[in-house]
């Protein structure tokens, strides 16, 4: 198949080490214009416009044509009408180009050709206008300022390293000092991780019932760019996903820009946050890839029982579609749960299993994350393994002194730091929800892990307010305490509380809360119009 040149094609592909003829072209090569001082390129014979484009690429690749030059040359290029590219190679790799004189036995002269008219014409691309993140979207546009008589107390972002109080282990810094010190992570990793790494990583989630190897392991920049890898490697443009609502804001905004619709199933609150199964397999049709668990969840806190997961299992089994698990905050429960990593559940089921040191760890900022590829009936097959090392390409992998450490970190860090923290997100979990649970109008629900729990705002009571946002903008600007809007998660009327900041900012936190709602909060009368309306 023939085209047109562009102007982006690559100049290395014209080069031949063995051909350097300035004399073909010495008017652009002394700074000259070759649309004044020399022949059309098309006026000249097959074998010398070739030699041409090959002076011209040479110098340019040695740096001695300037880029005036260079615009010269393309410029009396575009007058050619019998220069073509011909694009050989397969259809699953980029094309090669190769430069070719089509023979018509007719010479062409230049005037007769329409050359294209340049002009800035630089505009973002269509992925980065499909890009959008809700919780951005919202948060950039509160125009409030706090009030200046009391301090700020945030509640909103999930990074438990913000105040302090929780601190990674000391067997975790020593392992990427001693890394850092060694001198031997330095250079370039496999876009996958170093095979030590993937082999730490398969060793340390490893079990009976669901097996793993290092090929079975991609190790990312984070768990985010797990998820996004996971996605793009499941799902097409025009696909759907399936994702919970409530739900972590990213997936919609790794979906959207990937072309790939969301769909959103419920969450039942008064369930303790359980997937509503009715309506999440009335959304499957032929066009979904793959379903999104996010277990234990942001928002909610909430951890799924076994037996709920092995429902969850049988729609994923029954519609044959396989399962996206994000288990960034896997083992963060609390004492009187168990987490159950769904993959260990299933045999038939595939799962892309989404990891990290980011929250057990506590350690976001150092972007390491994993994928986790459970496939025990060869579904994802070659396939999918093989289209997750090549989107890995991509940035080539995550930082090499943190998978130095990684195998350190993995098998030094004592049980007790793991312990520890999550006695201190439960005492605060447990705090909180009994102050909000105390004030009128709100109804919290009880978080069983991760670092999160949603609080309901009744808004019948709170009519001056239109929803939470307004609800969480007036918190900000009376009480100077930010929580999150649940609309930034798809579920309106509800308001995110991040449970990782110190208790005495925890019960300052929920005092103002309980001070900001008796101000406004409208009881009987509400409720007297509300059994009305029934």
């Amino acid at each position: 198949m023939f085209r047109r040149p562009l102007l982006t094609a690559r100049w290395d592909l014209f080069i031949d080490n063995n051909v350097l003829l300035p004399s073909i072209c010495p008017p652009i090569l002394e700074g000259g214009d070759p649309l004044a001082q020399q022949p059309s390129p098309s006026s000249r014979g097959g074998d010398e416009l070739f030699l041409w484009l090959l002076v011209v690429a040479r110098a340019k690749a040695s740096q001695d044509l300037t880029h005036v030059q260079v615009s010269a040359f393309l410029r009396t290029a575009l007058r050619m009408d019998s220069y073509l590219i011909q694009v050989n190679g397969r259809g699953d790799h980029a094309p090669v180009l190769d430069a070719h004189r089509k023979n018509t036995g007719n010479t062409i002269s230049p005037g007769k050709v329409k050359g294209r008219k340049p002009r800035w014409a630089v505009r973002a691309s269509e992925m980065s206008k499909k890009t959008f993140n809700p919780i951005r979207a919202i948060v950039d546009s509160m125009k409030v300022e706090p009030n200046p008589k009391k301090a700020m107390i945030s509640l909103s972002l999930g990074d438990p390293t913000v105040f302090g109080n929780l601190p990674t282990n000391d067997e975790v810094t020593r392992a990427m000092k001693e890394v850092l010190d060694s001198g031997q992570y330095n250079g370039y990793a496999p876009s996958v991780g170093y095979q030590s790494c993937r082999e730490a990583v398969a060793a340390y989630y490893n079990c009976p019932e669901a097996p793993l190897k290092a090929q079975d392991v991609i190790l990312t920049s984070g768990c985010s760019q797990a998820i996004e890898l996971a996605l793009a490697v499941l799902a097409n443009p025009g696909q759907n996903i399936l994702v919970p609502r409530p739900g972590f804001s990213l997936y919609k905004t790794l979906a959207l820009s990937l072309g790939i619709e969301v769909k959103l199933y419920n969450l039942l609150p008064e369930k303790a946050w359980e997937i509503d199964l009715e309506h999440l397999e009335s959304l499957v049709d032929e066009k979904t890839a793959c379903l999104i668990v996010n277990n234990p969840s942001n928002p909610c806190g909430s951890v799924f029982s076994k037996s709920h997961l092995q429902e969850i299992l049988a729609v994923a089994s029954r519609q044959c579609v396989p399962i996206l698990a994000d288990e960034i905050y896997g083992d963060m429960v609390f004492a009187d749960c168990k987490y159950e990593p769904i993959a260990t559940l299933s045999t038939n089921v595939p799962v892309l299993s989404c990891g990290g040191l980011a929250k057990r760890w506590l350690v976001p900022g150092w972007r390491m994350g994993w994928i986790l590829i459970h496939d025990r009936r060869d579904i994802f097959g070659n396939e999918i393994r093989d289209g997750l090392v090549r989107l890995s390409q991509r940035i080539l992998g995550p930082c090499t002194i943190v998978q130095g450490a990684l195998e350190r970190i993995l098998h030094r860090t004592p049980p007790e730091f793991y312990h520890n923290t999550l006695s201190i997100l439960k005492s605060n979990a447990d705090l909180c929800y009994a102050a909000l649970s105390a004030i009128p109008g709100l109804q919290p629900v009880r978080p069983a892990g991760a670092m999160y729990l949603m609080v309901e705002i009744e808004m019948e009571h709170f009519p001056e307010f239109e929803n939470d946002v307004e609800f969480t903008e007036r918190l900000i600007s009376e009480q100077s305490v930010f929580c999150l809007p649940a609309t930034c998660f798809e579920y309106p009327n509800f308001f995110r509380v991040v449970t990782t900041v110190p208790e005495e900012m925890i019960l300052e936190a929920c005092s103002r809360i309980q001070e900001f709602c008796e101000m406004h909060y409208q009881g009987a009368e509400g409720a007297q119009d509300l059994e009305c309306d029934k």
